[in-house]
């Protein structure tokens, strides 16, 4: 069975590595609380079970990281994964921790779970890599991409049951694909469509919704001095009859989106929060908003502009 392990919080993710680790290590897998890990997900000191096999196992001090996206498809080939030129990649943001842990005796092998493709020369590069770099010796390396990381939760089918993973907990999370074909289309016809000043009427006025969600003044200053000016367009492009298709993919995408953010509002203090998140989730799971991020935020913005997502006027009457 294959898990949808970018719909996963981060903490959903670690507790699930942490898991498969003590079926693979032993039970002596000792966990961290959230918080600055200098490194480390989850430690295991002994002798292990099973890795790298049986027949000569592991004897010391194994750290473990787990390392989760929210990306569609992501692979450990990207450069924001690995990039043997740069510090500032997944990989090369560990290498330090990695290498001071090994230098102070306090790792003597190094496991590394991502939830991403993971090719047999991109584990030999990144292998390669950490161990000229970190001091720690290739054998004592092990990369663990989705492929791996499937075929042992088949071996293991208790370990995602006990992990408990429990859509309700996971956190806000949307698909980009229907905003995505909006968004291209709209794209496209954008320098077609005709300008108008004027911008919709919101059902409710724009200083009381921003109220009513917690949206502090200087960012929905921000976004109407950035955007407004272009709601007129998406409305007039929408409206068009030969975009009625689309105006049903947007409709559908509103409805997701605001189901979502209702069920997930408690996890965010300001309206802010709940934007800047959409827009970076978007992003990484969506190249093709990443290639229209503008227009993206321009959509996003006229949904909480028309009143499409965020509370209303029906909760400013109660």
């Amino acid at each position: 069975m294959k898990y949808a392990y970018e719909d996963l919080s981060e903490d959903q993710f670690e507790q699930l590595v942490v898991l498969l680790c003590r079926r693979l290590l032993g039970m002596a897998v000792q966990g961290f609380a959230k918080g600055v890990d200098g490194g480390r997900d989850a430690k295991f000191v002994g002798v292990a079970e099973l890795l790298p096999s049986t027949a000569a196992p592991w004897n010391g001090t194994v750290i473990v990281q787990a390392k989760h996206t929210n990306g569609y498809n992501r692979s450990c080939s990207e450069t924001d994964f690995f990039n043997a030129n740069s510090d500032n990649t997944v990989i090369g943001k560990e290498i330090p921790r990695i290498k001071k842990l090994h230098d102070g005796k306090q790792l003597d092998h190094y496991m590394l779970f991502a939830n991403r493709r993971l090719t047999g020369n991109a584990e030999s590069e990144i292998r390669a890599h950490i161990a000229a770099t970190c001091g720690v010796p290739e054998g004592s390396i092990m990369l663990c991409g989705l492929e791996q990381l499937e075929s042992w939760l088949k071996e293991f089918p208790e370990v995602p049951e006990k992990a408990n993973l429990d859509p309700l907990d996971s956190p806000l999370i949307v698909s980009p694909d229907e905003l995505s074909d909006v968004v291209q289309s709209f794209a496209r016809q954008i320098n077609a469509a005709t300008s108008l000043d004027a911008p919709p009427t919101p059902r409710v006025p724009y200083e009381q919704k921003n109220k009513i969600n917690n949206m502090s003044a200087e960012y929905a200053k921000g976004l109407r001095k950035l955007y407004l000016k272009d709601t007129a367009q998406v409305k007039t492009f929408l409206a068009a009859p030969e975009n009625e298709a689309l105006l049903r993919l947007y409709e559908s995408v509103v409805e997701e989106f605001q189901l979502k953010i209702i069920a997930k509002r408690k996890d965010y203090h300001a309206f802010d929060d709940v934007m800047n998140y959409l827009v970076d989730l978007l992003f990484a799971r969506d190249p093709l908003l990443r290639a229209n991020k503008r227009l993206t935020r321009v959509m996003l913005f006229y949904m909480y502009w028309n009143c499409d997502i965020g509370e209303g006027d029906d909760v400013a009457t109660v």
